[in-house]
C-alpha cells in the first residue's frame, strides 16, 4: 500500500513537472507572438532550467535572440537544439534559421552552407530555396566588390610607386645639380681652363720673340747707370 502511494505521488509529480515545462514554453510562445521578445526569452530560459534537453526550448530561445538582433546567441541556441532532435523536418527548420542568422551577419558563404543543409533534410522547402538563391547572389556580389577593391588598391599602389619613382629621380637630379654647384664654388678663383692656358703660352712666346728683336737693336750701346758712392 505504501509503495502504491509513493508511486501515485511520483506519477502526479511527473505530470505536474511536464505541465510546468509546457506552460513555460507556451507562455514564451505567446509573448513572442506579441513581439515581447525579451519576456519570451525569460520564459524559454526558465523552461530549459527544468528540462535542458527540450528541443523546442532551445529552438524558441534562438528565435527570441534573433528578433533582438543577438545573432551569435541565436546561432548557439539553434546549434544546441540540433542535439535534441532526430526529426528531419525539425533539423531543416534549424538549419534554415541558422542560415538567416548568418545572412544578418553578412556571412554569405556560411549561410549558403546552412541553407544547403536545410534542403538536404527537406528538399521541397520553397522558402529555403529562395533564401539559398538570395544568399548565392549576395555572395557573388560580395566577391565582385572585393575583387574591385583589390584591383583599385593595386592601381593605387602602382600610382603611388610611380610617383615615388619620379620623386626619387627628381631628388637625384637635384642632388647632382647641388653637387656640381658646390664643386664650381670650391674651384680656386685663379684656376684657368686648358684653352686659356694655351693662349697665354702662345702670347708669351710672341712677346719673347719681340723682346729679343729689340735687344739686338740696342746691342753695343753703353748702359748708363748712376754712380754709387
Amino acid at each position: 500500500m505504501i509503495k502504491r502511494i509513493f508511486y501515485m505521488i511520483f506519477i502526479l509529480s511527473a505530470i505536474t513537472f511536464a505541465q510546468s515545462k509546457r506552460s513555460l514554453n507556451n507562455d514564451g510562445v505567446d509573448l513572442y507572438s506579441n513581439k515581447k521578445y525579451t519576456d519570451a526569452e525569460v520564459k524559454f530560459k526558465k523552461g530549459l532550467e527544468k528540462d535542458p534537453e527540450l528541443f523546442q526550448g532551445h529552438f524558441n530561445l534562438g528565435d527570441a535572440y534573433y528578433k533582438q538582433g543577438r545573432y551569435d546567441e541565436a546561432l548557439q541556441s539553434y546549434k544546441n537544439s540540433l542535439q535534441f532532435t532526430d526529426d528531419k523536418t525539425n533539423q531543416a527548420k534549424v538549419y534554415h534559421n541558422i542560415g538567416n542568422a548568418l545572412m544578418k551577419q553578412q556571412k554569405y558563404q556560411e549561410s549558403v552552407g546552412a541553407y544547403a543543409n536545410s534542403l538536404k533534410k527537406n528538399p521541397d522547402d520553397l522558402d529555403t530555396k529562395y533564401n539559398l538563391s538570395y544568399a548565392l547572389n549576395m555572395l557573388k556580389q560580395n566577391q565582385q566588390k572585393q575583387k574591385n577593391k583589390n584591383d583599385k588598391d593595386q592601381d593605387k599602389n602602382k600610382d603611388q610607386q610611380q610617383k615615388q619613382d619620379q620623386q626619387n629621380d627628381q631628388n637625384q637630379k637635384d642632388q647632382n645639380k647641388d653637387k656640381q654647384q658646390n664643386q664650381q664654388q670650391q674651384q680656386p678663383k685663379n684656376q684657368i681652363s686648358k684653352e686659356d692656358a694655351q693662349r697665354i703660352l702662345e702670347a708669351l712666346k710672341n712677346n719673347e720673340t719681340d723682346l729679343q728683336k729689340k735687344l739686338r737693336k740696342v746691342k753695343g750701346k753703353p748702359v748708363v747707370t748712376e754712380k754709387d758712392w
